[in-house]
């Protein structure tokens, strides 16, 4: 078996949605005694989700910390957010994680869900390992669930137990595969030894083989033993285990109740095990090991508090009035759940808390040179967005801060001024994610809100050019307002913008007063006929005329608008709507639903072919009018287990009937 190895060391619970990682943090410290009694997500009594967004949603909508000691070692465990929306925040978790429990149900056609926080493992050979919730309930397979997620591995899994079931098939207990021990099963009770059952036998040997193999299949030694039939001793195999499993060749797959507390002792034994050290996760990553090092995962701003950073040390000590990258450290603290505790100073594997780091961000590495650096994940591109408006325009400078606030606690919401549209834009995984965001919004600023679809930039252009004279005259006492002016207006190939000369000849119109008619000219396309810009239209000034006193820059400003307002109806206008070009990436067994999405919302398919990299997946390519977009995310996500995702980015400008703008 693996030696102990000093320092606090941390755990990630990731998986999805209502796989029951919440209840398995309020087991797991159940179980070490850090906390009384055991609550209830039902009741709203759990460690985890404490919030009053997340026990509203039923749902995990931030990261739960919770420091603890198990048999002498100490531990923290993270519980991620299950929605594929807050799957950044459970990212930033494993980033830091010395190992990760991937938490899933034991439905076989659900295991696609784990995808892409299994590539996320395997692609930074993060250790991990898969534990099957929810055994209790009926028809549900080890086997069957084992086998549907080791297609979606890229590393081998290895069973480390089997079920036990009594006649009726009810999970009773398990056997170990190495120990070859038996435990009996009961609600809410310790597991208690037993014989191993005799009609298990010929299948815990099968099992165990299996195991064995996948085992000697990074090392020779063992493979010549079972070549020679020789029983690898217990020992033995534990230290395979464990090195491959630390080295990211394996994946173990363990199962359980946590509803009924069966398999957490079970896990809780196989963590204080197999779970790397903080020094060998720094080691592993590649960040610095001399000093004060530690890094920031996460960020909250808790009110009266101000800005807390979730940080996890890596080595040396940090203590309040230490300086890590050029900022004082101040309130050292270690969390419960929503409790914490000043404890002054922290050592290597700890997760701490640091007040008020007003320069650090989210992925930052702490030194006392602050020169190091890190690798981090870069958020995902936004797949939603929603325009903001407050009740009132001086409040817009509160509303400001506010947001930064918001985007620096989750780097993958985003916010912009839309220069089109003139709309502030907030943007990020989902509707979930951005509602939840709106909620501490609106706690952080004391500012009410309104949100609406975004205003799809619409553009007008002409299909026929025509000649247009018109003259501006005003005489009100002194000096009076005279232009006169003569364009050509015809129209130009989709996308090739505006364009506009002058062909005058004899001074009709004088040099300096040309620019103001090129300025007319532009004012009134950019407000348009009905509202929208009009493009891909070529404006020359042909001729004119103008008076030695009346004539002015204005004049001929407002000559040109005359004439564009009353050519441009006459020039047969159409409406251009916005088209965007999306990659949607979808299991293989989705693309088909995903083609029925793009037919439907007047998209043109362009094709699909295999994911680059992704076995079983698809990336299907299609062209969408941007007023169809505002909400597909959501029905992507319908159709295909919540795991499918969409980029896009504007393609061209294409002709829209009036009917169509109504539909969409």
């Amino acid at each position: 078996m693996a030696e102990q190895t000093p320092g606090a060391r941390l755990a990630a619970l990731v998986g999805p949605y209502s796989s029951g990682k919440t209840t398995l943090l309020e087991d797991i410290l159940f179980a070490a005694g850090a906390i009384p009694r055991r609550g209830t997500v039902k009741d709203g009594t759990t460690v985890g989700d404490a919030s009053s967004e997340a026990r509203a949603r039923s749902i995990s909508t931030e990261l739960n910390v919770a420091s603890f000691e198990y048999l002498g070692d100490p531990w923290t465990v993270i519980d991620c957010p299950g929605s594929v929306e807050l799957i950044y925040d459970a990212q930033c978790a494993m980033m830091v994680a010395d190992i990760v429990v991937v938490v899933c149900d034991p439905r076989p056609e659900r295991a696609v869900t784990l995808s892409s926080l299994l590539r996320f493992l395997d692609d930074r050979s993060i250790p991990h390992l898969i534990y099957i919730n929810k055994m209790d309930q009926e028809e549900a397979s080890v086997r069957a669930t084992f086998e549907a997620l080791q297609t979606i591995s890229s590393r081998p899994l290895l069973l480390r137990e089997i079920p036990i079931r009594d006649s009726d098939g009810h999970l009773t207990g398990m056997v170990d595969l190495v120990s070859e021990r038996a435990w009996r099963w009961e609600p809410h009770k310790r597991s208690a030894l037993i014989t191993l059952p005799s009609e298990l036998a010929a299948t815990e040997g099968e099992a165990r083989n299996a195991l064995l193999e996948t085992l000697a299949d990074f090392d020779d030694d063992l493979m010549m033993e079972l070549l020679e039939d020789v029983v690898p001793s217990t020992s033995e195999i534990y230290e395979n285990l464990v090195r491959d499993q630390q080295e990211g060749l394996i994946v173990p797959v363990l199962f359980g109740s946590a509803e009924n507390e069966n398999g957490i002792i079970r896990l809780m034994k196989a963590l204080r095990h197999d779970t790397p050290s903080a020094a060998e996760s720094a080691a592993r990553l590649g960040l610095p090991v001399s000093g004060n090092v530690a890094q920031v995962f996460s960020t909250a701003y808790a009110g009266k508090a101000g800005k807390l950073s979730f940080t996890r040390v890596w080595a040396g000590e940090i203590s309040d009035g230490d300086n890590l990258n050029g900022t004082r450290v101040t309130s050292v603290r270690q969390h419960l759940g929503p409790k914490s505790e000043l404890i002054g100073k922290a050592g290597p594997g700890q997760v701490i808390t640091l007040g008020r780091l007003s320069s650090i961000r989210t992925g930052d590495l702490l030194t006392e040179t602050g020169e190091a650096n890190a690798d981090w994940p870069a958020p995902f591109a936004p797949m939603f967005s929603l325009a903001l408006h407050t009740e009132h325009h001086a409040d817009e400078v509160r509303l400001s801060a506010a947001l930064t606030r918001l985007t620096e606690s989750d780097p993958s919401i985003s916010v912009e001024h839309n220069p089109d549209t003139g709309e502030l834009l907030l943007s990020g995984q989902g509707a979930i994610q951005l509602q939840i965001a709106l909620k501490h919004l609106e706690a952080d600023s004391a500012l009410k809100l309104t949100q609406t679809t975004p205003v799809v930039p619409f553009r007008e252009t002409i299909t026929k050019g025509l000649t247009q004279k018109a003259r501006h005259k005003k005489q009100s006492g002194g000096h009076g307002e005279f232009a006169d002016v003569e364009i050509e207006i015809s129209p130009l190939k989709r996308g090739e913008g505006f364009s506009f000369e002058d062909r005058i000849v004899g001074g009709v119109v004088p040099r300096q007063y040309i620019p103001a008619v090129e300025k007319g000219v532009r004012e009134y396309l950019q407000k348009g006929l009905n509202g929208h810009p009009i493009v891909d239209v070529a404006v020359t000034l042909v001729d004119g005329g103008h008076h030695h006193v009346d004539s002015s820059d204005m004049a001929f400003q407002r000559a040109a608008i005359k004439a564009m307002s009353e050519a441009i109806p006459q020039c047969k206008p159409i409406l251009l709507e916005p088209i965007h070009k999306v990659s949607f990436s979808v299991p293989s067994e989705f693309t088909h639903k995903v083609q029925r999405i793009v037919s439907g919302r007047r998209g043109q398919l362009l094709g699909f072919d295999a994911k680059p990299g992704w076995s079983g997946w698809d990336e299907v390519q299609a062209l969408i009018p941007l007023v169809e977009m505002a909400d597909i995310v959501t029905e992507l996500r319908s159709v295909s287990l919540g795991v499918g995702t969409h980029v896009s980015e504007f393609d061209h400008l294409q002709h829209v009937s009036a009917r169509d703008v109504a539909r969409g």
